[in-house]
């Protein structure tokens, strides 16, 4: 998550508000101390953030993954 500081926000607060309309949060920060998160009104709460499937599409797995490496695994515990 990028910081930027509070001169900055100020000078490029058009292009920061569209960032953040996009999805794209960011903080800002005074004398490099962050003050505050600033991201989209439809953004997911931090309690709210889904976990479950967040990789769905991206992985595959195997036909045999029950099975992989089960030569190796009876040959060290029989």
């Amino acid at each position: 998550m990028q910081t930027f500081n509070i001169h900055d926000a100020k000078t490029h607060l058009s292009r920061l508000v569209e960032r953040a309309a996009k999805g794209e949060s960011f903080v800002i920060a005074k004398a490099g101390k962050p003050l505050v998160k600033v991201m989209a009104l439809s953004a997911p709460e931090a309690n709210e953030v889904k976990r479950l499937g967040f990789l769905e599409g991206r992985l595959s797995v195997p036909a045999d993954f029950d099975r992989m490496g089960q030569v190796e695994i009876e040959k060290q515990f029989g």
